[in-house]
């Protein structure tokens, strides 16, 4: 919103994209000339957990999407924000041209999610590893998970990089430093504690999230 102020930015209220009479009636109602679609259900425990809940936000809602700009507006862009967790984690710096291997269920449904926006003739995929610039949400943090991060703000002025540049189709919007979650979280939180994954029981985590690009500059993480 900041980035790019001239944009409708409805709330959940005023468009449930799970809703697809609702989303339709919205791109009605709207002259839309661009998407730039970032909503999602991210946690990856709530994913596994409540599976439903995750495949109508982040499959059906994206579908709804994808189906009502193709109704109003089939030659509109369509900007997808995707996941660096759509692969496997074994490796470090995946490409635009990595082999895909999700090992959640929420990472499923952001490449399920991929696969529908590809249906459209004016699309971008970015997939990215982004955190907010804020308290960090929990007591500890991984210092045996790696990404190629940037803060919500970095990330936002590369969509707009990208979007204005017309790139089309898969772009990887990464940082130029590896860091931990823990080495990440330090910045905004001092006193965050360690943890490693020995120390964690759960749904599978993406281990290694750290993206290259071969079609885009990187950026470097905002002080």
């Amino acid at each position: 919103m900041k980035i790019l102020p001239n944009c409708i930015t409805p709330s959940r209220n005023e468009l449930d994209i799970r809703n697809r009479e609702n989303v339709f009636n919205f791109f009605k109602k709207h002259n839309i000339n661009n998407v730039i679609h970032t909503a999602a259900l991210t946690s990856i425990r709530k994913c596994e957990e409540e599976k439903e809940s995750a495949w109508e936000t982040n499959v059906i809602g994206t579908q709804n999407l994808v189906d009502a700009l193709n109704f109003t507006n089939s030659k509109a862009n369509f900007v997808y924000i995707s996941t660096a967790c759509v692969f496997k984690g074994d490796k470090q710096m995946y490409t635009e041209k990595s082999i895909p291997n999700p090992v959640n269920f929420y990472a499923l449904t952001k490449l399920i999610g991929e696969k529908i926006v590809e249906s459209l003739s004016n699309h971008i995929i970015i997939r990215t590893n982004f955190v907010a610039r804020k308290k960090w949400p929990y007591e500890k943090a991984f210092t045996d998970r790696y990404g190629t991060y940037l803060f919500a703000e970095d990330v936002s002025i590369g969509i707009k990089e990208i979007f204005e540049s017309k790139q089309k189709e898969l772009i990887h919007l990464v940082g130029d430093e590896i860091f931990s979650m823990y080495d990440l979280a330090k910045i905004t939180t001092p006193e965050i504690k360690p943890m490693t994954l020995q120390d964690y029981s759960g749904p599978h985590l993406t281990v290694n999230m750290t993206l290259d690009s071969l079609y885009w500059k990187k950026y470097k993480i905002s002080n």
